[in-house]
Parts: structure tokens; C-alpha cells; sequence
């Protein structure tokens, strides 16, 4: 999910759908720049715009950010990944890039972590006003991804993980957001507040499906946004992205691959003819929907899982 036209148009309300595990906020005292949001967290269902035949979950106005953790089923690998919704910084699709991605990673005895981070106006984004895109006023969806990254590896040892497998996987705009946390780990975008804070934010690896916002602020073809300073310490990256997507168009995870790969990073890139834009996990008549072996693949690839 990452343009204006992907929010639903039509929508009822619902239960979120990770309300079976618990949620903790990952704030537990001041929540930086905390009034740039502002209205009642909202969540409704899109009955409309199905995928895979079923409606998906929306939630915005996010103003206390919270993770929910998916134990692994069966064996424990100690690896986690923290998942990214999309939305175009706007909202955050739940459940299909969201608890639906931790159900599958727990499968494969993966901790999946599901932040819901702070939306809206987080990251780049559409505003309506101008028909435009504009930048955040404050990096605050950064802020809580790289909050989290450092909280889970501070916790590592009591939840049950590696702290040295911890990987970030995102979704349209939240592929955005697992780019930018890959190349912006050397500095917290916020004040230390306390010891986990004080734990590295670079992921270990990290995975972007159908990204978004890389083509920004370029003047050139295949150049990647400068916001996104890859380097040579940029985590292993598993790109995924179908050729006829119509909102993040392909050229986005081809310039995100060329710069990683210029930069000496491990890459995988993935290109499927069709698929369109905000699959996720769910079954479709596309081949693109068979592409978590090949994430597993890739994830035995780098050590992160074994048999």
C-alpha cells in the first residue's frame, strides 16, 4: 500500500486482527515529537477492494506505537524479523502486510513483530492539498523502527532470539521504511531514553517488497533517493516486486538494487511479470504468489535459518 488511491473508499469497522497476542507499546515513557500526531486511532476494513477474495484491515491515526509478537511454531530458529506494514505513510495495512507476514514467518520458526508505527504524515507521503508529495516534518516512523530494532535485540535473550538475527521486512511504503532504517543505523533520530536504546538499530538483514519513495529527490535515471545513503554496511537485502505494479512502479526496487549492489551489499532481486501492487501473502492466479520459498530460500542462503 502506498498511494493516496490504494486507502479504502469504502469501509466498516472491525476488529484488528492481531488481537489475539498482546500488544506493548514500545514508548514506555516520552513518545518523541508526539504531536505531530494528533485524532483517535481508527480501524476499519476495506470490503471493496478485495485481495486474494478477501477485505483487508486499515488502521490510522497511530499515535502510541506498539509491537505484537508471533512466537515460532514448532522449532525455534532464534531468528526474527520485524514487519513493516504499507499505507503510504497514510495508514497501515494490518493484516495482509502485517499479521498475515508474522503468521508465516512463525510457521517457519521464525519470530514475526508486527509494528504498528506511527502514521500518518510519518515518512513521504501524498498530501491532498497540493496533489503532491511531501516529506514528514519529523522522521517519525524512522524513529520507531529503529526504536524497535534496538528494544528487541535488548530483549533478545528474554524473548527467545539471537540478537544477531534480528531482520526487517516491509511493504510499499513500509519497504521504504526498511531501506531507510538499512542506511540510516549509525544515528538515532531521536534522544537516547533509555538502555535499549542505547543496542544497535541495524537490522542484520533485511527484506523490501515492492518499496516505495526511492525515486525522490533524483535528478538522473537510476539514482536512488539520496535520503538513503547506502553503504557498505547496508544489511543483506531480498528485493520482490512485480513489473506492472501501478503505484510503486518497478523502476523503485531497481535503483534500490543497483546502488546496493554498487556498494558491495549482498542482494537478491526478484522480478515477476505481473502481480500488481499490495499482495502480500495471499493466493492469486500469479506466479508472484508463490515468492515466500523463495524468501525461505534466501534466508537459509544467508545462515539466518537452518535445517
Amino acid at each position: 500500500m502506498s498511494c493516496q488511491q490504494n486507502q479504502p473508499s469504502q469501509q466498516t469497522k472491525s476488529s484488528e486482527a492481531t488481537t489475539d497476542f498482546k500488544q506493548l507499546p514500545i514508548w514506555t515513557k516520552h513518545i518523541p515529537d508526539s504531536e505531530f500526531i494528533t485524532g483517535t486511532e481508527t480501524i476499519v476494513q476495506d470490503t471493496v477492494h478485495l485481495v486474494g477474495g478477501k477485505p483487508y484491515t486499515w488502521v490510522t491515526n497511530v499515535s502510541n506505537p506498539t509491537i505484537t509478537i508471533f512466537p515460532p511454531k514448532g522449532k525455534n530458529t532464534g531468528a526474527a524479523v520485524i514487519v513493516f506494514p504499507g499505507g503510504g505513510y497514510l495508514g497501515l495495512a494490518t493484516d495482509i502486510e502485517g499479521s498475515e507476514i508474522c503468521e508465516w514467518f512463525a510457521s517457519i520458526g521464525v519470530s514475526g513483530i508486527l509494528l504498528k508505527y506511527r502514521v500518518p504524515n510519518s515518512g513521504p507521503h501524498y498530501d491532498k492539498d497540493c496533489d503532491c508529495g511531501k516529506e514528514p516534518l519529523k522522521p517519525i516512523a524512522l524513529q520507531d523502527a529503529q526504536r524497535t530494532v534496538g528494544l528487541v535485540r535488548f530483549h533478545a535473550q528474554q524473548w527467545s532470539i539471537d540478537p544477531h538475527k534480528i531482520g526487517v521486512i516491509g511493504f510499499s511504503a513500509g519497504g521504504h521504511l526498511v531501506a531507510n532504517i538499512s542506511s540510516n543505523y549509525n544515528k538515532r533520530s531521536y534522544q537516547i531514553v533509555d538502555s535499549a536504546d542505547k543496542e544497535s538499530c541495524r537490522p542484520d538483514f533485511a527484506m523490501a517488497i515492492y518499496p516505495g519513495h526511492m525515486l525522490e529527490h533524483t535528478t538522473q535515471d537510476y539514482q536512488l533517493n539520496p535520503t538513503i545513503p547506502i553503504d557498505s554496511n547496508t544489511p543483506p537485502t531480498f528485493l520482490l516486486q512485480a513489473g506492472n505494479d501501478p503505484v510503486d512502479t518497478i523502476q523503485n526496487s531497481l535503483v534500490y538494487y543497483i546502488a546496493l549492489k554498487k556498494a558491495g551489499v549482498q542482494a537478491e532481486y526478484h522480478i515477476y511479470s505481473e502481480g500488481g501492487h499490495a499482495f502480500g501473502l495471499r493466493k492469486t492466479n500469479f506466479a508472484i504468489a508463490s515468492w515466500p520459498k523463495l524468501a525461505e530460500e534466501w534466508l537459509h542462503a544467508i545462515k539466518v535459518i537452518s535445517d
